[in-house]
């Protein structure tokens, strides 16, 4: 109907005067819903941050420190897929495995999960797509409330790069912090990690083969990202259980792990604890992640092939997953003072969490 609309000349004016009116409703809403929000200022709300007892802290010392490239193969990972996001992309709801016995969409959920199953074992036998992985565990200390600076060495002599963070400014319930990735880092001697985990190596040669099929164009899509996905969860694992080692001794199933049963957490640059995709940037470098992985980043910091997920590694016990949600004009300054970004830049990098005013 819009394309329709739009190849007529008499009714594009028409269609662009319907859209401005609903365009115009949704900010009137959005406002609307803006002003309920109170925020602290930024000050306020790192007066009260998450309270933690670094006397006599003792990190767990990394087993591997540094930077380790990894591989794996489909078989590896096919265990760890959380097959529940696969049937929402094909708007199937409901929870594996118990969507295959759905009174509405079980036959629909168990022929689609036949067909991936079949493309998955064809895909790993032809070793179409290429997993490729790296791993950093750094020194680091809290700077400051927000940042978190990072080490060559031990010693704290040699600064590798500093990670900037954003802090809660909503105002809470009593008793209810107000949260930065942050506040799980000691201020004293601590260590952060990260990570940079592609499936999509291969993918445009695979896809070659379903030219004019696009159903399998895009099953193969879709598998791509869990499996992207199932290797960030594997290479989780292993980090707790091996590289770091804080977690030795950890025995978790998959549906443990996509529950998020075990001790740390990933956020991801760009997601609701750290909402600031330029942060990648400074990830990547430490990484070196585009020659260990051959994912890139683009000018809008997306990473390309698609099937990639990156990351920092927390390893605090009492370390949760949260969102920043709005933040107000103080932070914003504060923020861009800190990256060393104009203020104009940096309000275009976080558009999406400008409160009403800022």
């Amino acid at each position: 109907q819009v394309a329709a609309q739009l190849a007529s000349r008499g009714a594009q004016s028409e269609l662009a005067a319907g859209l401005r009116c609903e365009y115009e409703a949704i900010r009137k809403r959005n406002v609307l819903r803006q002003r309920k929000v109170e925020l602290l200022s930024i000050e306020a709300a790192r007066g009260n941050k998450a309270q933690f007892d670094w006397t006599g802290f003792t990190p767990p010392t990394p087993a591997r420190p540094g930077v380790a490239a990894s591989r794996f193969s489909i078989d590896e990972l096919a265990p760890y897929i959380d097959w529940t996001p696969f049937f929402m992309t094909w708007e199937l709801a409901g929870k594996y495995p118990a969507i295959l016995d759905d009174d509405k969409v079980g036959e629909s959920a168990r022929s689609l999960f036949a067909d991936a199953q079949e493309m998955l074992a064809g895909l790993a036998k032809r070793e179409a797509l290429k997993i490729r992985a790296v791993t950093g565990i750094w020194p680091c200390r809290r700077e400051g409330d927000d940042d978190i600076r990072l080490f060559a060495d031990e010693a704290q002599s040699e600064t590798l790069a500093v990670v900037h963070h954003l802090r809660q400014q909503r105002l809470l319930p009593e008793g209810k912090p107000n949260l930065c990735l942050a506040d799980f880092v000691s201020p004293e001697r601590d260590y952060l990690g990260g990570f940079a985990v592609t499936a999509g190596l291969g993918m445009d040669e695979a896809l070659k083969a379903y030219v004019d099929d696009d159903y399998s164009s895009i099953l193969i899509k879709a598998l791509a990202d869990r499996l992207a996905e199932a290797a960030a969860e594997r290479l989780h694992e292993r980090v707790r259980r091996d590289l770091w080692g804080y977690a030795a001794q950890e025995q978790l199933d998959n549906a443990q792990l996509i529950a998020e049963r075990y001790q740390g957490i990933r956020p991801a640059p760009g997601y609701p604890a750290c909402p600031d995709h330029t942060e990648k940037e400074t990830l990547f470098e430490l990484l070196n992640a585009e020659k260990a992985t051959g994912i890139e980043l683009t000018e809008s910091y997306a990473m390309h092939p698609a099937a990639s997920v990156s990351g920092w590694y927390f390893a605090h016990p009492e370390s949760r997953y949260f969102g920043v949600g709005k933040i107000d004009d103080d932070q914003v300054r504060d923020y861009a003072q800190r990256k060393g970004f104009s203020v104009e830049d940096t309000r275009r990098w976080l558009s999406a969490n400008l409160a009403r005013d800022a």
